[in-house]
């Protein structure tokens, strides 16, 4: 419950961030414009990001007869969850990691590397299925989606001020004035203030989903326990992968958990396995 009135509030500042930004670049019509883009990338995001994610994770999807173990094992949980069974899909590489995507529970996915089925016991394996199914279970795809596009579009908004400014000179009024501070804001603060609280709601919604993945599985121990694992690979051997895609796996896949704690799409690994172990 915490965490999803965390998320609520998190997502109120991102759209309040959005509108203002708007508003600065160009008053009531400015706002008016940046609503219609936010609809307009929410929708494209709705219905084309799981098809992006998976084509820039190289991810290829597997039939029940090429991996028939796997197949078993996410239907049998997604039962435990009281969800459709998801797609499978597969990624090329020996680090171990996972993500979920898709719009909602009936059109999901899950995809494993091929590290992440080589490396974990049935448990831990079991666990991480667990997690990924948590965040179909909560809409966390489709929420880290929306805050995702509203912050590339503060961002592109940030850009178009820049080049107001230089173009479109100033004011020596009041008013102009009042404009070139809110705009100034827009370039410089905007996109970071958009970075902070998109990163934020990404690591709460990784909270609730080891909650629920717990749950799910039924062994939050192992969990755990492939979470520190996971780590330590990840770490080891980062992914090569688009940043843009980070924050969807269940550890980080590029820095191994050394980004500052306020930029981090994760939140860290041992509060997480601190957490798990409380459940027991």
């Amino acid at each position: 419950m915490v965490n999803t009135m965390k998320t609520f509030i998190l997502m109120a500042a991102l759209t309040a961030l959005f509108m203002f930004a708007g508003q600065a670049l160009g008053g009531q019509s400015g706002m008016a414009f940046a609503l219609v883009m936010a609809l307009a990338m929410n929708f494209f995001a709705y219905w084309f990001s799981d098809r992006l994610a998976l084509t820039m994770g190289r991810a290829r999807q597997v039939s029940n007869d090429q991996a028939p173990q796997l197949h078993a094992m996410i239907e049998k949980l997604a039962r435990n969850a009281g969800l459709p069974k998801p797609k499978v899909y597969v990624m090329p590489g020996q680090t171990p990691n996972a993500f979920a995507t898709g719009r909602n529970p009936e059109h999901a996915a899950i995809a494993v590397t091929e590290g992440l089925l080589q490396l974990l016991q049935r448990d831990e394996l079991e666990g991480v299925i667990g997690h990924e199914l948590g965040h179909i279970k909560n809409r966390d795809i489709l929420i880290s989606s929306i805050a995702a596009v509203m912050a590339g579009a503060i961002s592109y908004l940030a850009t178009m001020a820049q080049w107001a400014m230089i173009f479109g000179g100033g004011s020596n009024d009041d008013e102009g004035r009042g404009n070139l501070v809110a705009m100034l804001v827009t370039m410089i603060i905007a996109p970071v203030a958009a970075a902070i609280i998109q990163m934020a709601i990404s690591r709460s919604r990784e909270y609730l989903a080891d909650a629920s993945g717990a749950k799910i599985c039924g062994h939050p121990i192992a969990l755990a326990n492939a979470l520190g694992r996971l780590e330590e690979y990840n770490h080891r051997r980062p992914m090569k992968i688009n940043p843009a895609t980070a924050q969807m796996y269940i550890v980080n896949p590029l820095a191994g958990g050394t980004m500052a704690g306020l930029f981090s799409t994760h939140p860290p690994i041992q509060e997480r396995i601190k957490r798990l172990r409380a459940m027991v």
